[in-house]
């Protein structure tokens, strides 16, 4: 739901990378079509109204999330409009929200052109491969529902949309995959690629939490209890019911990543004016995975206590994961390796770390001293070998407990097909295969600097395009092979 369109080099180097028609002023465009914001920092050349999708800033705060946005700008975090020119800074969080609501892919775009003729829409139906010619043309897909398989044959052809997990299943099943993988399972191979070999994720760390002497974050027992709670939500969606659990979020550069490019950023910081326990266990305990004995330790000691939580997240990761088969059951999921923190020089554990003095460094500003903020000292399991705020202390505790922010991507990169590790190309085709394209986050070359989901639409409107012109061309030379 937090909208982040990214930092302007990640798309301009991706077409470095090979890949034309994809860098930040050829996607602008897209983004501008698909918002309706309503920001308060509107840096206005780089922001639109009247888009289908709705982003907006959280509707809904805390005084800890105001005191420490007044905090990061007395660190010298300037207050920026992070979606317009300039990223790097300090802002209030937006989210892709329309009304205190979330503006999603179905409110959004499928609801005002569900009815249409030309549009069949099949829910709870499972994709389980795609079809194809021994002359490597995607012609439809295989799928169940309700027990039954079925075939859906495409006239033009196939995009592939099913994220950056299930998208290089779905492509493996059907043949397309690293011939080792596909030969382990007895897959035909209809052609040899890099689908799935590399997997980026953004990761985060969820024990940067300070104690504080005033209640003045989420409160969400008083809140619940409360009946004017549910009277905002119901007749004017205001209110705690709209909260993110996240207000605040602020853009850095360590010194540890390449300063040529001074705005463009390795580190983010999301302020969550609560903390894990906040909900007592019931909702975020589960969404991190976190274990009872990591839970009981650190978290549970402070339940109901003032506290506030940073997350530092890592933006440019070096570590790589993959996605593999688990069988060739289309119904089991993949096989995932996240491989968190495995880079030969550790630079992510070490811009994690640099992340949380930044954190501590906001921390300790006037604007926050009245409160007292002071770090949870509970040491990690295993971790209390090592001297608390030490940097290996730091190290100890992110490897003991790192968390996804579930932003999987780049399992089928896009890149010209020299580029021994793309799956598709500039034009989203799929290598080798004829009417066949892939349209999600699993295309990206290299992680943006932000969360996924705008970054998603925008691949989708311009996708739309790109499918428009392909086959408006081919009809042109079809009529000007027309004798006709």
């Amino acid at each position: 739901m937090i909208c982040t369109r990214g930092n302007k080099m990640d798309y301009d180097n991706w077409e470095v990378m090979g890949n034309p028609g994809w860098s930040y002023q050829d996607l602008l465009p897209y983004f501008l079509k698909m918002e309706d914001a309503n920001v308060a920092v509107n840096d206005s050349e780089y922001r639109a109204k009247g888009g289908p999708l709705g982003v907006s800033d959280v509707y809904f705060t805390t005084k800890l999330g105001d005191v420490f946005m007044e905090a990061a700008q007395q660190a010298g975090y300037p207050y920026v409009d992070y979606n317009g020119r300039q990223q790097m800074g300090v802002s209030r969080i937006q989210g892709t929200l329309r009304n205190g609501l979330r503006s999603d892919a179905e409110n959004s775009y499928l609801r005002s052109v569900r009815h249409r003729k030309n549009l069949k829409i099949r829910t709870e139906a499972h994709v389980t491969k795609i079809l194809m010619t021994d002359s490597k043309e995607a012609y439809g897909v295989e799928y169940s529902k309700d027990g039954r398989m079925y075939t859906v044959l495409a006239k033009k052809e196939v995009i592939l949309s099913a994220g950056g997990l299930n998208s290089p299943q779905i492509l493996m099943l059907s043949g397309i995959g690293p011939r080792s993988q596909l030969q382990e399972f007895d897959i035909p191979v209809i052609e040899d690629l890099a689908v799935g070999t590399i997997m980026y994720d953004h990761l985060t760390f969820l024990g940067a939490a300070f104690l504080i002497n005033q209640p003045v974050g989420l409160q969400v027992l008083d809140y619940a209890l409360d009946p004017q709670t549910y009277v905002d939500f119901m007749l004017h969606r205001r209110g705690p019911i709209t909260s993110f659990a996240l207000e605040v979020i602020a853009f850095l550069k360590t010194n540890l990543t390449e300063q040529n490019y001074p705005a463009w950023p390795d580190i983010e910081l999301l302020l969550v004016p609560g903390h894990l326990s906040t909900d007592f266990g019931i909702f975020f305990k589960q969404i991190f995975n976190i274990d009872d004995e990591i839970y009981n330790s650190y978290w549970k000691p402070i339940t109901g206590k003032p506290v506030f939580t940073v997350l530092p997240v890592l933006l440019q990761p070096l570590s790589k994961g993959n996605v593999r088969l688990r069988s060739k059951n289309p119904f089991d999921t993949g096989k995932y390796t996240e491989n968190y923190f495995s880079d030969p020089e550790n630079l992510d554990i070490k811009r994690m770390i640099a992340g949380i003095r930044e954190i501590q460094r906001i921390a300790s500003q006037p604007a926050l001293k009245k409160f007292e903020p002071r770090l949870v000292t509970t040491p990690f399991p295993g971790c209390n070998r090592f001297t608390f705020d030490s940097d290996a202390y730091w190290e100890c505790a992110i490897r003991a407990i790192p968390a996804s922010i579930y932003h999987q991507q780049s399992t089928c990169r896009m890149g010209p097909r020299t580029n021994k590790e793309a799956v598709v190309d500039a034009r989203l085709r799929v290598h080798g295969i004829r009417n066949l394209r892939v349209a999600d986050i699993s295309i990206f070359p290299r992680p943006t600097s932000g969360h996924t989901v705008c970054p998603a639409y925008a691949i989708g409107e311009k996708a739309a395009d790109l499918i428009k012109e392909d086959w408006k061309a081919a009809s042109t030379e079809d009529n000007l092979d027309d004798p006709y």
